[in-house]
């Protein structure tokens, strides 16, 4: 399973999480800990937030250990909102639009997990797509499939509302395709200003989520960037993060969970 952090707060160069901890994401792109596999070396991809609406992006197919631009632009890159992921994929191939994290305007998304069997349920989860929003699936995974989903069901209005319509959906594709293969989504979503983290699941256990916060500074991490362990807080099963501009984090369940989930 891919391994991602997500930060909001005071403007710091990306290195200050991507790269210097002692178990940065880059340590666990050989070396995770609390992942299905150890290895996430299948892409990376940074994301962040400057001057212009859109976030900036970078993607790449070779993994994070390899990359030796991967420090340089961790060290001059400084943002208030940035996503950093390292890759590891679940049948889709290793190509730059599959890397995240994925951009539609100023939206920025990234993913961790699976959606089924991708093969049964992929056609009917891309009609979800809007016109407006399908011309900019580039890749072929779920993970962006889902996102331009959630685009499509109103993240404008309502981050939080689309995408629980976005997860009641998927969930019913799911449990009627006659699969085993469980749903996750452990995802982050921003629009720029605020900060959203999801961390759900049917049919299986929730992948890991943790979160941070110090002062205005919030972190969110797939798993923990130290051995302290102390302070890091685990996000729970069916439960959000939100870090919005201009008020306190809220960790909270998600609202109109579908009544198939099963942790």
């Amino acid at each position: 399973m891919c391994r991602w952090i997500a930060y909001r707060g005071e403007t710091v160069p990306l290195e200050r999480y991507v790269t210097e901890p002692a178990h940065s994401l880059v340590v666990q792109s050989l070396q995770a800990k609390e992942s299905v596999g150890a290895t996430n070396g299948d892409g990376f991809g940074l994301g962040w937030y400057g001057e212009r609406e859109e976030p900036g992006l970078y993607r790449e197919v070779r993994p994070a250990w390899s990359d030796e631009n991967l420090k340089h632009l961790c060290r001059h890159i400084q943002s208030p909102l940035f996503f950093a992921h390292v890759r590891a994929a679940t049948g889709t191939p290793t190509t730059r639009p599959n890397c995240h994290p994925f951009i539609h305007g100023r939206w920025m998304f990234m993913h961790n997990g699976q959606v089924g069997d991708w093969s049964l349920i992929r056609r009917r989860v891309e009609a979800m797509i809007p016109d407006e929003f399908y011309t900019s699936r580039v890749g072929t995974t779920d993970s962006e499939a889902v996102f331009l989903a959630i685009l499509g069901a109103g993240a404008n209005a309502d981050p939080i509302a689309a995408t629980m319509r976005t997860l009641t959906t998927l969930t019913e594709l799911v449990s009627t395709s006659g699969t085993t293969e469980p749903l996750r989504i452990t995802a982050a979503l921003s629009d720029g200003r605020d900060l959203y983290a999801f961390r759900y699941a049917y049919g299986g256990s929730a992948n890991t989520l943790y979160y941070r916060e110090t002062g205005s500074n919030v972190v969110v991490v797939s798993e923990p960037l130290d051995m302290d362990r102390g302070f890091w807080i685990p996000v729970p099963p069916g439960h959000l993060v939100a870090a919005r501009a201009g008020k306190s984090l809220v960790l909270e369940p998600l609202p109109e969970v579908p009544r198939l989930a099963a942790e």
